[in-house]
């Protein structure tokens, strides 16, 4: 790479792009509906893929869905640098949660074609279906079936709340291709995300080099004390699951905050049995949503909370059982590329900071088949997955400008290194 030479984006090309697909999937209160493989996954859809043909790039599908735009590269067989992100939206969901990544990196390939800059390596864009999760469970679903985390009968056959299956819906919509088409190799994977939290803007950084993801368990606890009249029964005879509950939750509040200042616990659902408003609840199973950088504290912490857990039950005189419904490991990102991360970023004269994502991306699954990493950009007040979800443009241009440096130095590469090939070579 020429470091005399420092490219810039063409910020108000990219604010367009932006401005065509905030209308896709519009909602009256300002947010956006774009579930994937719905009909406005197909709009957008349609609209990607003219514009990755309009830039000269080859375009392909493969058998999930996943969209590929790739410009050519000088060296015969060199694997690409592959640019990723998503398409698909929250029920409700903000315009820059998945897409910003995206259409950054056709930005990328137009600086380029706009220089005349041709890269050792090919360069590849790609759109991963079902990354939300938002209307086929479990979310990342196309990153998930390249990387071989899961199988393509299991893909195919996950079923929306209607019924509807997804092999089906790929088909409705026009994007069912074929198994030839997947990555038969990939150099370096890079993906550039809006932080949806709160920490960049607070301390004022415009850029963030991410490394890694946090690991994850979720958790189901149910609480099975007795069921009784609300009025004859007095507070002391009780065994009252919801009010053992309220403890739990508490209790687990106040230990994760004293463990780690990493760690975090979370309880997003709560389901109560009679749930009638004159009887006291027999049952209440909720959910525990426990992350951290290392999977060696996250475990540490779900010890000591089931073992909180179990002793408020018996305290209170119930029953309790945990089972742990999804669990995924800790992720840690390629330091080669976060080293290119900051050389962009000191380079452009952007203050920047490492981070730890504490949300799940399509890099979480590439980086097992292939050195990844992440850059992410400030969300105003932490706002995402909500109509209010907001990153200023002036941050945008410096992310991106960061984006475009990364991809050109990995893509000018000419060593060999260890790349990732579908046969396992």
């Amino acid at each position: 790479m020429d470091m005399n030479e420092l490219l810039t984006i063409n910020l108000p090309r990219l604010q367009a792009m932006i401005d065509v697909s905030s209308k896709i999937g519009a909602l009256a209160d300002g947010g956006l509906c774009r579930l994937a493989l719905s009909n406005e996954d197909k709009a957008m859809r349609d609209i990607f893929v003219n514009w990755l043909q309009d830039a000269g790039l080859t375009v392909r599908v493969d058998d999930f869905g996943n969209i590929y735009g790739r410009r050519k590269g000088k060296k015969p067989g060199a694997a690409p640098v592959m640019i990723g992100s998503h398409l698909d939206t929250q029920p409700a969901g903000g315009k820059f949660d998945g897409i910003l990544g995206v259409l950054a990196g056709l930005e990328v390939v137009h600086v380029l074609n706009d220089h005349h800059i041709e890269t050792e390596h090919p360069i590849e864009i790609v759109s991963f279906t079902n990354e939300e999760g938002a209307r086929f469970q479990p979310p990342m679903l196309g990153s998930g079936g390249i990387a071989g985390v899961f199988e393509k009968d299991f893909i195919l056959g996950r079923k929306d709340k209607e019924g509807r299956r997804f092999d089906e819906e790929l088909k409705r919509v026009g994007y069912f291709g074929s198994a030839e088409d997947r990555p038969k190799d990939i150099h370096r994977y890079l993906e550039l995300h809006i932080e949806q939290g709160p920490v960049l803007e607070k301390e004022n950084f415009p850029v963030a080099a991410v490394e890694g993801i946090s690991g994850m368990t979720w958790i189901e606890v149910t609480v099975t004390g007795e069921s009784n009249h609300a009025g004859p029964t007095p507070m002391v005879m009780r065994r009252d699951a919801l009010v053992v509950t309220a403890k739990m939750i508490s209790v687990i509040n106040q230990l994760v905050r004293v463990l780690d200042e990493d760690l975090t616990a979370t309880t997003g659902q709560i389901k109560i049995s009679p749930n009638v408003i004159n009887c006291i609840p027999s049952t209440a199973v909720f959910s525990v949503d426990v992350r951290h950088p290392q999977d060696s504290v996250r475990g540490k912490a779900i010890s000591m909370i089931q073992e909180k857990i179990a002793t408020i039950a018996a305290s209170g005189g119930v029953t309790v059982s945990t089972n742990v419904i999804w669990d995924i490991a800790a992720t840690q990102f390629s330091q080669e590329i976060i080293s290119y991360v900051y050389a962009g970023s000191t380079a452009h004269g952007y203050p920047v900071r490492s981070m730890i994502s504490g949300a799940g991306h399509d890099a979480k699954y590439m980086n097992d088949i292939v050195p990844s990493a992440m850059i992410f950009v400030p969300s105003v007040k932490g706002r995402s997955h909500c109509q209010e979800e907001f990153t200023r443009w002036e941050d945008i241009e410096k992310g991106v400008n960061v984006l475009l440096y990364t991809v050109q130095a990995l893509a000018q590469k000419t060593e060999e290194r260890v790349d990732y090939h579908a046969d396992g070579s």
